[in-house]
């Protein structure tokens, strides 16, 4: 509602116009509104600081994947490398001595090849005959009384590998890079059935994704044929190749390759 009132200023009648009293309370709110916007949870993210947050999430989580693939293709690689490293042990050792290491004839007697290696205590079929060119013993045996576990000893004094060799110490054992145990036997002690090979080389604890990109590496890609197979963790003779759809990615399992 308009309201006139006249006003004589000299020059006749004025009409003024009364304030509308919605547009006069409209303009004392609406600082306040403001102020209570800043002042309280009217404020938020914008859109640019959502999207940088975003990317810099993106980037951590890109950065941790490549990280742990790394990661794996390290283990890979150093698992592999010790399948491909002991059997040039073994050759070297040979061309040296004329003896297979673990099998030395000469270790114990006056003609030893390698000071301060031991003989077996007891001479054992299928644990210690030094000299039948085969290395006796099971892969994972754990005691001097056979060849295989001698066998880490004589190519360490012989300065083929780095390592303990005294066989009483807790850091004797082999071990691959994931932990598990490492060995070697005779086709007389094989752990899996079927694998070829004179000797056997043995790997154990390994993530069943390894495994198979192991066997890819150095073999047929076929994790129970070739040269390379894969059987159920600590098997020690015996044991069952496991095709590639058996093996679960993330489960340990033992991989041997014959040689």
């Amino acid at each position: 509602m308009q309201q006139e009132s006249n006003l004589d200023n000299g020059y006749g009648p004025l009409r003024t116009r009364a304030s509308h009293p919605y547009r006069e309370n409209n303009k004392q709110d609406q600082p306040a509104r403001d102020r209570s916007c800043r002042n309280s949870n009217c404020t938020g993210f914008t859109l640019i600081e959502v999207a940088t947050t975003l990317v810099a999430i993106a980037l951590l989580f890109n950065g941790i994947l490549k990280a742990q693939a790394i990661t794996e293709t390290s283990r890979a690689y150093q698992l592999e490398n010790d399948f491909r490293s002991i059997p040039l042990y073994i050759s070297e050792y040979q061309g040296r001595f004329n003896s297979l290491p673990g099998d030395d004839v000469t270790i114990g007697t006056v003609n030893t090849h390698l000071k301060n290696a031991l003989p077996c205590p007891v001479k054992t079929t299928s644990k210690c005959m030094p000299g039948n060119g085969i290395i006796d013993g099971l892969w994972n045996d754990t005691t001097p009384a056979s060849e295989s576990y001698l066998f880490w000893q004589q190519i360490r004094l012989a300065g083929f590998v780095s390592g303990d060799t005294d066989t009483a110490s807790s850091g004797y054992p082999a071990k691959n890079v994931v932990g598990g145990s490492l060995g070697v036997t005779s086709q007389a002690s094989n752990p899996i059935i079927g694998l070829k090979g004179a000797i056997i080389v043995c790997s154990d604890g390994i993530a069943g994704r390894l495994a198979k990109q192991i066997d890819i590496a150095l073999d047929d890609g076929g994790t129970d044929t070739g040269a390379m197979m894969v059987t159920a963790r600590g098997t020690s003779v015996g044991g069952t190749a496991l095709a590639n759809d058996a093996i679960a990615d993330d489960q340990l399992y033992l991989v041997c390759m014959g040689i």
